[in-house]
């Protein structure tokens, strides 16, 4: 088969600026946010005028959440701009919209507060986004926004959305299920590689994300299954905003690999280029999102995107000593009065606490060379390595080393972790995984499909 070579891009959030993202109420907003908001339209801009002068391809994939929460006007925004960039380049384009590109309810924000622009339906995606990859499909599924397309002579697209004009994040049914086997099997016997594309990461980015039901595609192994064992090993997925690449194989004995891309407005910001080398073997690479125009207070858009990133870890850990209340809403613990009288206490120790403070606490060593970091700090670090993936804290480093031997004391009291599908999780070898990357190069790497 020829190679085949393509970009991939996801959660691009863009939102039409003049809708309104400024004022009290949208800083307020924005202390609780990984992702950029006012900003996107600069940021996609940016970046798909990039995309228009790349060479090294001439398609490009966008994994879904196209608007920033389904605003009409940013919907009509985007489709312009893919439009423009489709006729500019003459590079195609396919995507699969997501939770966010529909919405009744959709808001921004002015000097008045939070204000609540038009939303789009369900129903009115395929008029914004029908020209990208929908019209010119082998095989539409209507009912659930899914088609097939023919990226070459030899690779197939199978685009996957689980949402429905009824429900958001569904679990996939029989009949779907059976649809995509079908596809599947279809496309090996037509001599074509098949490869997928969801929203919904299949596999958990990082292991301790199997514990939050949003993180991936409910029932996932159904899907795994019926895509693996039917010859389609590869998925590229986002909705996490953060960068990974995993590996799983099924009962049958067949890999399948779920490349999750970070979001192109938030960190970590990257998109990936693609190389189809062979029918069992694929080439990713990683590109940051380039810089934009945009008040960035002197900032690098890179060293920007992080500081917004941080900026929600650094309010989350203030919020439990300033505002308990709202700090259990947002970690999902249920308030109570004794749980409001104690997370502030632990907040005020825990923004004092040095690193070695705190494994004295659980009545361990923390390496000399981190022990006198400050808590907060590390934790804005670990906590920022686990979205962009590759973590450093593994075995023989200072981090390392030290967060082993709190997982290893709390082991003995947290032996197992109920996964949000029902599986069962040692605690001790996800939390070890969680924090270190022992596994494939989450940024680039050559994937052997079987």
């Amino acid at each position: 088969m020829q190679p085949l070579k393509f970009y991939l891009v996801t959660d691009t959030h863009y939102f039409k600026n003049s809708l309104g993202a400024y004022g009290e109420a949208y800083e307020d907003f924005m202390d609780g946010e990984q992702k950029c908001f006012g900003e996107t339209q600069a940021i996609n801009e940016a970046l798909f005028a990039e995309l228009t002068s790349a060479k090294d391809a001439d398609i490009v994939l966008i994994a879904g959440d196209l608007s920033f929460n389904g605003e009409k006007e940013s919907n009509a925004a985007f489709s312009e701009l893919l439009h423009a960039f489709k006729e500019k380049s003459g590079k195609k384009i396919y995507v699969v919209t997501a939770g966010h590109d529909f919405n009744d309810h959709p808001f921004a924000f002015n000097d008045s507060g939070r204000i609540e622009p038009e939303g789009t339906k369900f129903s009115e995606l395929l008029s914004f986004y029908g020209d990208f990859g929908y019209n010119d499909a082998i095989a539409f599924n209507e009912e659930h926004l899914s088609y097939v397309a023919d990226l070459s002579d030899d690779v197939r697209l199978l685009v996957i959305c689980n949402d429905t004009a009824d429900a958001k994040h569904i679990t996939y049914d029989d009949a779907f299920l059976g649809w995509m086997a079908a596809q599947a099997q279809k496309a090996k016997a037509d001599g074509k590689m098949m490869i997928a594309m969801e929203h919904y990461p299949v596999l958990p980015g990082q292991p301790l994300l199997a514990l939050i039901g949003d993180a991936r595609q409910s029932e996932a192994q159904k899907l795994i299954n019926t895509l693996a064992d039917n010859g389609v090993h590869l998925i590229f997925t986002g909705h996490m905003h953060n960068q990974s690449i995993n590996m799983v194989t099924t009962a049958k004995g067949n890999r399948f690999y779920d490349v999750c891309t970070g979001s192109a407005i938030g960190c970590p910001a990257y998109y990936r280029l693609v190389t189809v080398q062979d029918e069992t073997t694929v080439k990713i690479e990683s590109i940051p999102v380039p810089d934009f125009d945009w008040d960035k207070k002197g900032q690098t858009g890179e060293a920007y995107l992080r500081a917004q990133f941080e900026r929600m870890i650094r309010t989350l850990i203030d919020r439990m000593q300033t505002d308990p209340e709202r700090f259990m809403k947002k970690v999902s613990i249920k308030p109570t009065p004794l749980l409001q009288k104690v997370f502030p206490v632990v907040g005020r120790k825990l923004s004092k606490m040095t690193v070695g403070g705190f494994a004295r606490l659980l009545l361990v060593r923390a390496d000399p060379q981190i022990r006198k970091e400050s808590f907060v700090e590390f934790a804005v670090s670990f906590v920022r390595s686990v979205f962009e993936g590759n973590q450093p804290y593994v075995e023989g480093t200072p981090g390392g080393n030290t967060l082993l031997r709190v997982f290893q004391r709390l082991r003995p009291f947290i032996k197992t972790l109920k996964g949000s599908q029902g599986e069962t999780l040692d605690f001790y070898e996800t939390m070890k995984h969680t924090v270190g990357n022992y596994g494939t190069d989450d940024y680039n790497a050559v994937l052997k499909l079987s």
